[in-house]
């Protein structure tokens, strides 16, 4: 889509703003506006999407909250050391990684914080909308791209919903690209209901998980039974050290596991493993041992391997779903978008696990955004959207 000099500029806030996958995100943005590099990885950028009012990339302005404080310039060097970036890019958008980065505000709770949860929640909601007073925004899309956190056990709200919290209260849509609770915990339910907000997740599917959608509709339509598939992950960064925490492993591993139950219509035998090896970097090793029968009971064996790099299959995704979500927003649309289930583990909403049924559903919704009227708006809401204190609220299991 080419971009237009009189387009409405766009907010994308990122969470973990200065991690791998959101420093992919604006820089890669950047090199394909300034046709440095052509869109691989963006579906958004196909013929599918053309004239479905997409916000250009060249109308983004990004921003968001870290608890860290390594600048994105300096980490685009770590991800170029890494092979992450190609050489001589980081130098390239430097201009574009450093107005990023002095658009990122302290997210929280940290160390010692004794700050309430309705006081993140206001301070986050607060940064939000200065960032989009600041800029003139026609609006903004906030996305979880954090380390995965464990699931959520009892009323406590953990960060990601804290953050989900804070998009309602500033009237932003929202999308979760992690495993973790976000809007998913009880006492956001009947917020993220009345907020007349579109939103999306959770967990991106990049991966193993991937190839996955797309094999067990093979073995579903070809009548083979499938009797075990187990798997394992190797992986660095900032993800292999969130997840060698079994609580955090988890909760990613649910939504792995979704897609052979919808795809197989049972769930075989066989678990994935997750190990973190810091010496790989953002780079990800992924197998899967597939045991099924064939005719007459013959024992087969599919085997894979996919190697790929997490920030670069994460970073076109992120962009298609702030383009897409920003735009079902301008159209005035609500609730879950279960036709962006293509890009998820475990998708909110109703919607297939196939791929290429998710990927049908995908463009259907293209359809839908082309069609609309591009003059309608969500409805307007007044005041602030409450959230239940904690003694309020059940136990979030």
């Amino acid at each position: 889509m080419s971009a237009s000099v009189s387009a409405p500029r766009v907010g994308v806030w990122l969470i973990g703003a200065r991690g791998s996958v959101a420093t992919t995100v604006v820089a890669g943005c950047a090199a394909v506006t300034a046709g440095l590099h052509p869109p691989t990885g963006l579906t958004t950028e196909s013929p599918a999407f053309a004239d479905s009012g997409l916000p250009p990339l060249a109308s983004l302005v990004f921003g968001g909250h870290d608890t860290v404080d390594c600048p994105l310039p300096k980490h685009a060097e770590t991800l170029t050391a890494g092979g992450v970036l190609p050489p001589g890019l980081a130098a390239a958008v430097q201009a574009e990684l450093a107005a990023a980065d002095r658009e990122i505000a302290p997210g929280g709770p940290l160390p010692g914080d004794t700050r309430s949860e309705e006081e993140l929640i206001a301070a986050f909601a607060a940064d939000l909308r200065d960032f989009v007073r600041r800029h003139g925004l026609a609006r903004a899309v906030v996305i979880n791209v954090a380390s995965t956190e464990p699931s959520a056990t009892g009323r406590s709200l953990p960060p990601s919903s804290l953050y989900a919290a804070a998009a309602l209260r500033a009237g932003c849509p929202y999308v979760n690209f992690t495993p973790s609770t976000g809007l998913h915990h009880p006492a956001l339910a009947a917020p993220a209901a009345t907020s007349g907000l579109p939103y999306a997740g959770r967990d991106g599917k990049t991966g193993q998980t991937l190839l996955r959608s797309v094999l067990g509709p093979m073995f579903a339509q070809r009548a083979l039974a499938v009797r075990a598939w187990s798997g394992s992950n190797l992986l660095g960064g900032g993800d292999g050290a969130a997840l060698a925490d079994p609580a955090a492993a988890a909760a990613k591993n649910a939504g792995k596991e979704r897609v052979l139950a919808d795809t197989l219509g049972t769930v075989p035998e066989g678990e994935v493993h997750i190990d973190d090896v810091p010496v790989l970097g953002d780079w990800k090793t992924a197998w899967d041992h597939i045991a099924f029968d064939g005719f007459l009971g013959a024992r087969m064996i599919l085997q894979t391997i996919w190697q790929g790099c997490d920030s670069a299959l994460a970073a076109p995704l992120v962009l298609d779903l702030a383009r897409l979500t920003a735009r079902a927003h301008e159209q005035g649309l609500s609730g879950p978008l279960s036709e962006l289930g293509f890009y998820f583990k475990d998708p909110v909403g109703e919607g297939p696990a196939a791929l290429g049924e998710q990927y049908a559903a995908l463009v259907g919704f293209a359809q839908r955004l082309r069609d609309g009227d591009s003059g309608s708006r969500p409805p307007e809401r007044t005041g602030e959207i409450p959230v239940p204190a904690a003694d309020e609220r059940g136990d979030g299991r």
